[in-house]
């Protein structure tokens, strides 16, 4: 079943929870533009291979293109996000609650946006949607262990995954290639950053695009009476289109903050440098995608960019820096779960 862009604004019309839904889920894709899909063209921008507004349009287009090619092999992210939690209370009990997870989500990335820390939206979309399943049922019955497991294996894996290949690839280039003239060197390796700059914003898009766009057609299944129904859905392109448009927005307005705090406060780099981190990250999310794991675009690249310091030399990580994304990190999962259950049980008591 696939939906027109004009029974889309139909319903949504014919709906107050559906549009304040659509409204507040469109607000998160706008949040993580400017706190999460800027990780995907920091480098690149740090180290002077390609200008920020050029990276901008590239990173919006490489978004784009990244839902589609996910989206049309599989839907596994958004249905693993789907299935993370139970809405199982009322058509408009479970909207109001889907709106509680997303006010959560837009309050604490926004919050980071400001203290200038780039934060997780997977765990932020995580711990928002399971706040809210929470206050509606009352207990952990809204909570599926199973699907959490997943996601947490999969944030694991990408730290883990992104360090480990930072490492290797940073150490690698110079092992092999630390006779090559230096000016050369920079042209090379500038060029190549941007190619893998692209690759990952391609695979940001295929990750977080397709995670909110299972939100979004959640929304749309709870309205139609039910989430049993989401695997008969085909994701409309206008859909993938009008969420790609607003992560890229989102980026223009407030990415400049995050790219400086994750492409040069962290660590200070050269070209060769930054195309290790792009590199190292983009193959990361592509081995996550390949499993089907939702997975953390942030934690990725960010560990990638550790994994880089690491092979110049240890001291050359700003750890303060890491500490104070850590803490965000962990910080992140009761913070937004608090406000998503605070946000539900007054949703819920008001409307």
């Amino acid at each position: 079943m696939a939906i027109s862009f004009t029974d889309f604004l139909s319903s949504v019309l014919a709906s107050f929870p559906l549009a304040l839904t659509t409204l507040l889920t469109l607000g998160v894709i706008l949040v993580n533009g400017w706190t999460d899909a800027p990780n995907a063209i920091a480098t690149a921008v740090s180290t002077r291979s390609i200008g920020i507004r050029s990276a901008v349009l590239m990173a919006s287009l490489m978004n784009f293109l990244g839902v589609v090619a996910m989206t049309s092999i599989n839907r596994k992210v958004a249905v693993t996000i789907m299935s993370m939690v139970d809405f199982g209370g009322s058509q408009e009990e479970s909207l109001l609650a889907l709106c509680a997870a997303m006010v959560a989500i837009v309050v604490w990335a926004s919050a980071a946006s400001v203290l200038g820390i780039p934060t997780s939206e997977s765990h932020a979309l995580i711990a928002g949607l399971s706040g809210a399943a929470i206050a509606l049922h009352g207990s952990l019955e809204g909570i599926n262990p199973s699907e959490w497991a997943k996601v947490i294996y999969g944030l694991i894996l990408s730290s883990v995954l992104g360090f480990f290949l930072g490492y290797v690839v940073c150490a690698s280039i110079k092992l092999f290639f630390h006779r090559l003239n230096r000016r050369r060197a920079e042209s090379v390796f500038a060029k190549l950053q941007v190619l893998a700059a692209a690759g990952t914003a391609f695979m940001h898009g295929a990750q977080d695009g397709q995670k909110f766009i299972g939100v979004f057609m959640l929304g749309l299944t709870l309205s139609a009476g039910g989430t049993e129904i989401v695997t008969e859905y085909a994701i409309p392109l206008w859909l993938m289109l009008l969420c790609s448009i607003v992560m890229g927005l989102g980026t223009s307005i407030g990415g400049a903050r995050i790219i400086k705090s994750v492409g040069m406060d962290m660590v200070k780099m050269q070209t060769y440098e930054g195309f290790s981190a792009d590199l190292a990250g983009g193959l990361s999310l592509l081995v996550a995608s390949v499993f089907g794991l939702p997975v953390s675009t942030t934690h990725t690249k960010t560990t990638a960019i550790m994994g880089v310091g690491a092979a110049k030399r240890i001291s050359n990580v700003n750890w303060l820096v890491v500490r104070d994304m850590s803490l965000a990190w962990i910080l992140t999962f009761p913070g937004c779960g608090l406000i998503g259950y605070i946000m539900a049980k007054c949703f819920l008591a008001i409307f």
